[in-house]
């Protein structure tokens, strides 16, 4: 009898805590808290190559189970390429206190350093963290900051290498840059000048800061033969890349860029990570930071796709002969 009231009394117990434990768990979930992350684009909104990159971020993002207005809102902004906007825009979005932030451009996660340590930051497409002080190390960040670096290092020699190959009778070559938006230049010109001797060619900085200055460091450098551009892959090389290809057209002279998005629109070759694809591994870091991890401990992830891109049309007009070699390497040929 005793053992029977027991028996009914465990089972009441186990029953009270089944149908209890259940109320709580949908509590749990309802009340599930819904994340704000903002991403923030250097350039601005309209380009395609713009949109696949948040595509892709956005999707990687739902693969791991962070859905759009259930768990998570994600706030697109774009700076256009206006450098002056950056501190202004910088102050209220941290001001607006997001759950993460994400972002490309040096001179953005250099402003957003400065103006928080607290809100996790996750960057992609930037270059030399190390240097620039946004990270302690590759391993250990150290802070609120980690991401996706755009260059290994290798990959610099690597440009002048292929200039040559589609250009062999290139002897100096002008590095281009706007030092504002690359203001980890120094690390370019250092790899250049070592892989300069092996392939006989010359580097030499081009710094330009507004399209007067391109316009004519460009028409400078071209009144001497058997010269190649070299353009840096940042964000006023790329807000300005009209001008760029067609300065490079009017003079004849061969020249190699970071993004395909420049190829497909007419100009010789590129050669660099491959952007979209960085943008989607991002959406990793984003989601183990949302859920508890800290970017101090996250290390910074270097690419891991790369793409060469020839356009065959625009080397027949500068009177050029692309190799088998270098087809063959090619990731895409445009014709």
């Amino acid at each position: 009898m005793i053992a029977a009231m027991k028996r009914r009394e465990f089972i009441t117990l186990l029953g009270g805590v089944a149908v209890t434990g259940w109320p709580l768990a949908a509590r749990a979930q309802q009340s599930e808290r819904m994340r704000r992350v903002v991403f923030v684009h250097p350039l601005a909104e309209s380009p395609p190559v713009i949109q696949s990159r948040i595509a892709a971020f956005r999707q990687a993002l739902e693969r791991l189970g962070w859905i759009e207005n259930r768990n998570i809102r994600v706030d697109d902004r774009y700076y256009g390429g206006d450098l002056d906007r950056i501190p202004t825009y910088t102050t209220e979005l941290v001001r607006s206190a997001p759950d993460l932030i994400v972002c490309s451009s040096t001179m953005i996660v250099a402003a957003l350093k400065q103006a928080t340590d607290t809100i996790p930051i996750v960057f992609s497409v930037v270059s030399d963290p190390v240097g620039q002080g946004f990270v302690a190390s590759v391993s250990r960040p150290g802070g609120n900051i980690t991401g996706f670096t755009f260059v290994d290092f290798p990959l610099i020699g690597k440009w002048l290498e292929m200039l040559k190959e589609i250009a062999p009778g290139v002897r100096r070559v002008a590095l281009v840059f706007n030092p504002q938006t690359a203001p980890y230049y120094p690390v370019y010109l250092r790899k250049l000048a070592a892989a300069e001797s092996s392939l006989a060619a010359k580097v030499s900085a081009t710094p330009v800061r507004n399209e007067a200055e391109m316009e004519a460091a460009v028409t400078t450098f071209a009144r001497e033969p058997a010269r190649g551009l070299i353009v840096t892959p940042e964000p006023f090389m790329n807000t300005h890349r009209a001008l760029m290809m067609a300065l490079a057209e009017r003079h004849r002279l061969p020249a190699i860029y970071g993004f395909r998005e420049y190829v497909t629109e007419g100009a010789l070759m590129s050669y660099g990570p491959d952007s979209v694809d960085i943008y989607r591994r991002s959406a990793s870091y984003v989601d183990r930071i949302l859920k508890g991890e800290k970017p101090a401990d996250l290390p910074v992830m270097q690419p891991t796709k790369f793409e060469l891109v020839i356009n065959l049309k625009t080397a027949k007009t500068l009177g050029l002969t692309v190799h088998d070699k270098l087809l063959t390497l090619a990731d895409e040929v445009i014709e």
